[in-house]
């Protein structure tokens, strides 16, 4: 072992060679076990298509349950829908009702005493008819004799509707009929509302009989001959080219050709690309030990690779476009997001030669999953932004839809139908892998200690709760918090690190203020008695101290994620609190030894990350500026840079990895925004002029 890898303690090691051995049997089973690809005639699967031709290899007849079942659904199929036939009764209570309407609209009209208004309306409340306004009128209008013949006429035509047999979805096309039955005796205005009255009683008198329909499919079933096929010795069974059906797969089974003992020359090929795979995660481990010492990272990454590897293998023999639809590339995007790209990259590689392992394609597959991943791996992008994922995956269809069409011009003959299909399927999967990534991400991240960018924006709302107590109890701490996330947001964006997860960890980082907001003069009222003027140097260090770990009870309370935690708990440091240090030396007549030192020491730790470092940074020069109000820029730049200086000096920035020409990047960002903040005044040049009289008047 290398010394690199030896300083692992053997538990570590044990631990690591176990997880290998127990991923590399996995591999192994899966490959081997899972549906494949090869085209020999005991691995073809419906959908697959047939590489050469399969003969049978003597003859045999048998009954073929497959077609058998194809025709016993055919004959399923062209079994009509059943109704009951139709009953009279329901033609019997029509004609009924009919005549009851015509005798309570004669009585309309016989009402003597009426308006012609209220007969209207008398006509507009009768139940079962919806008499035009037309109609209604002219009803009203008719003689008595005339009316007589409307009704007679009514009666006849609805008994002559009624007789027919009438289904519930056929109502409408008989609806149509009506006028034709009406008496041409008739003028066309009578003739029309003879239609009126008969539309209202036509009803259905047949109905969908369940049981008759089941009769008749059983019947239909019960009268299909089992279906008998027979191969010749040496006859084809699967032509070359030709697309697998499940006819075909079953007589490859009746043959006992669709499943020969596996070769060991497959067993070894398989073995030998997990052996591969297997030694590529050793070299990763011995190049980068810091990463054995992440237990739940390796076993998510672990089960990311099984979980692609085994729906990758049972998915991509499925369909002919299953290939281009699984989401591969996924993976490579979740781990870089999660993980770094650099892990990201070594392992999709094996990852995709172990999902495609003897396919027909290979080649073009390896393009087709190498080319989307390394894309979706390298591009630029903010994983901070939910929308980056989806110009993600609109590069990764983009590139798979390129990948596809390259190698459809090389072809003999271009299938322009199977381009397009193929084409429109890569969008789908760019689409899928954006969504996979996000759902996994959003899962996952919690496990590894991590924050997605759904729980940032989530935590970011000005109605979060946390944020609202903030505002309430310490107004002027929860302005300078917008301050601090402005300016480590500006600089965090400069330098490429999270900005997202910047601001908001600025945010929440002097949360724990808020239980005792006057102990700090952003929340004090100018003129107000100073809480502090009466305490020990040591009693009001405690309190100013006693904001990280209240901050910290706050979060507790609040179920914040721990990345955010780690801003209140790192945006000090372990500095001192100088003015009261200062107090309590002077009180001890300028002897430092007789104060203690750690009464005056935030309790950290230092800064774990460029992230909270920039918050560290931002939240000390913002309130030094606020609180020495430079006047020109020279001095805001000096005060700004003499900050950093003082924190770098202090060793505050050794456990993070923020180099000194990202610093310099940070003190010009930081400059930039607390200009168009605090607007200090410039240095105008002054002209060496005799002073004259002012004659002017100015």
């Amino acid at each position: 072992m290398s010394a690199s890898s030896s300083k692992l303690p053997w538990q570590r090691i044990i631990f690591l060679i176990v997880l290998l051995l127990v991923s590399s049997g996995a591999m192994m089973a899966i490959v081997v076990y899972s549906p494949t690809f090869s085209t020999s005639a005991g691995d073809l699967q419906t959908g697959d298509v047939a590489a050469q031709d399969i003969l049978a290899p003597s003859a045999i007849s048998y009954e073929s349950q497959v077609r058998t079942e194809q025709q016993r659904e055919t004959a399923l199929r062209a079994v009509s829908t059943k109704y009951t036939q139709a009953d009279t009764n329901i033609a019997r209570q029509q004609m009924e009702q009919l005549r009851a309407a015509l005798a309570y609209i004669t009585s309309v009209r016989a009402d003597n005493h009426a308006s012609e208004e209220q007969k209207l309306a008398d006509l507009a409340a009768l139940q079962g008819i919806n008499l035009r306004q037309d109609s209604a009128i002219d009803i009203l209008d008719l003689n008595d004799s005339r009316w007589t013949a409307v009704q007679q006429e009514a009666i006849v035509v609805l008994e002559q509707m009624m007789r027919n047999t009438i289904r519930e979805n056929r109502v409408d096309d008989l609806l149509r009929t009506v006028p034709n039955l009406v008496s041409l005796a008739l003028p066309a205005d009578q003739a029309l509302i003879v239609a009126d009255l008969v539309f209202a009683f036509i009803a259905p008198n047949s109905f969908y009989s369940e049981s008759l329909t089941e009769a008749a499919q059983q019947q239909a079933v019960e009268a299909v001959e089992p279906v008998i096929v027979s191969f010749a010795a040496g006859e084809v069974v699967i032509q070359r080219g030709e697309v697998v059906s499940e006819v075909d797969v079953e007589a490859l089974r009746y043959m006992g050709l669709a499943k020969p003992e596996r070769r060991w020359q497959e067993m070894a090929s398989a073995g030998l690309l997990v052996l591969l795979s297997a030694g590529l995660a050793i070299i990763f481990m011995r190049r980068k030990p810091q990463r054995a010492q992440n237990t739940r990272g390796l076993l998510v990454v672990a089960a990311l690779f099984l979980a692609f590897l085994g729906l990758g293998r049972l998915a991509l023999p499925m369909h002919a476009l299953a290939p281009y639809l699984f989401p591969l590339s996924a993976y490579a995007l979740i781990i870089a997001s999660l993980f770094g790209e650099e892990l990201a990259l070594i392992s999709i590689m094996p990852l995709i030669i172990l999902t495609i392992y003897g396919h027909p394609n290979t080649a073009v597959l390896i393009l087709f999953y190498g080319v989307s991943s390394l894309f979706s791996v390298l591009i630029p992008k903010r994983e901070q932004r939910i929308s980056t994922y989806l110009w993600v995956g609109i590069t990764v269809a983009a590139s798979g839809a390129a990948i596809i069409t390259a190698y459809h011009l090389i072809q003999p003959e271009i299938n322009l139908a199977e381009l397009a299909t193929q084409t429109a399927t890569t969008l789908l999967n760019g689409l899928i892998t954006a969504g996979v990534t996000v759902l996994l991400q959003y899962l996952l991240a919690p496990v590894l200690g991590q924050i997605t960018p759904l729980q940032l924006l989530e935590l970011s709302r000005p109605d979060n709760p946390l944020l609202g107590y903030l505002l309430r109890n310490a107004p002027g701490t929860y302005q300078h918090s917008l301050q601090v996330a402005n300016l480590a947001e500006q600089a965090a964006e400069r330098i490429e690190a999270d900005s997202l997860l910047t601001r908001v960890g600025a945010l929440y980082h002097d949360i724990g203020k808020a239980k005792n907001p006057y102990f700090f003069i952003e929340n004090q009222i100018p003129g107000q008695i100073d809480t502090h003027d009466d305490l020990d140097p040591a009693d009001s260090a405690a309190f100013i101290i006693k904001h990280v770990t209240d901050g910290l009870d706050l979060a507790d309370e609040h179920r914040l994620p721990k990345r955010i935690k780690a801003f209140i708990a790192e945006h000090h440091g372990n500095l001192k609190t100088r003015y009261q240090w200062t107090q309590a030396v002077n009180a001890a007549n300028g002897d430092e030894s007789q104060v203690d030192d750690n009464l005056f020491i935030y309790p950290g730790p230092r800064p774990q990350s460029r992230e909270t470092a920039l918050v560290l940074l931002a939240d000390g020069c913002e309130a030094r500026i606020r609180s020495q109000k430079p006047e020109t820029e020279e001095q805001l730049r000096f005060l700004v840079k003499d900050t950093i200086e003082n924190r770098l000096s202090q060793n505050q920035l050794d456990d993070t990895s923020l180099t000194l020409q990202e610093l310099q990047t940070i003190t010009e960002s930081f400059i930039a925004s607390l200009r168009g903040i605090y607007h200090p005044r410039v240095d105008y040049p002054t002209l060496d002029i005799p002073t004259q009289p002012n004659t002017t008047g100015e």
